[in-house]
């Protein structure tokens, strides 16, 4: 289904006469409609005019968006600056145009985020691109310090500090290396302070957050 949004009638009827050959199509006029249509229609595509009463924007919209996180928000406005679409990208939108679009290119956009894609301007596409690379950096970097971390333990401790990070209790690491658990706790106390935490809920957020464990492994521990 395909949840039409606006205030406007000449809108709604311009956009259904583009997407009525895709899928069912139902028609809003208010904000509270459009909430109820999202949980109880579920529909795939939401057409949203970002000019529609009480919406409040990219902060609104993403209030709409976990009402059903699997519904492709298509946000359209007759005049919409830079700043605000990239705003809306950010928020998890997949495409932005104008209200007045001609039926058939309204189409062919919906067509295009229904197969995965993000209609975006070019103008915003290369700002899209610089944000990509400089959020894999990041987690590259934050892999690298993990890494290295981990790297300070024994072989020992960082096999425990896995088990820990799976979740197991000190009684079945005892068990599943065959040591005692006073073995665990002297061995856990050292690994709390080379990595510097407190808690055993810390540790596991390093280990979920390092490189696989079999790439840490093959690293080498002394």
């Amino acid at each position: 289904m395909i949840l039409l949004a606006s205030s406007s009638q000449d809108d709604l009827y311009r956009w259904e006469r583009g997407v009525h050959s895709l899928a069912t199509v139902f028609c809003s006029t208010n904000l509270d409609s459009v909430r109820d249509e999202l949980v109880r229609g579920k529909p795939q595509i939401l057409l949203l005019d970002h000019d529609l009463p009480k919406l409040d924007g990219p902060d609104g919209i993403a209030g709409l968006m976990k009402l059903n996180p699997e519904t492709k928000f298509i946000v359209l406005s007759h005049s919409i600056s830079d700043e605000i679409e990239w705003a809306l990208f950010r928020t998890g939108v997949r495409g932005c145009c104008r209200s007045t679009i001609e039926p058939e290119q309204l189409k062919a956009v919906v067509e295009a985020v229904q197969h995965g894609e993000l209609w975006i301007r070019r103008s915003l596409s290369w700002r899209l691109l610089n944000e990509l690379v400089i959020m894999t950096q990041e987690k590259n970097r934050i892999k690298r310090a993990v890494g290295e971390l981990l790297a300070n333990l024994t072989r020992r401790e960082y096999e425990i500090a896995t088990l820990v990070g799976n979740g197991e209790s000190n009684k079945q690491i005892a068990r599943r290396l065959a040591i005692t658990e006073r073995t665990v706790k002297a061995h856990l106390t050292e690994v709390f302070r080379k990595l510097d935490v407190a808690d055993r809920l810390k540790l596991a957020l390093i280990v979920k957050g390092s490189v696989s464990t079999n790439d840490a492994t093959q690293t080498g521990h002394s």
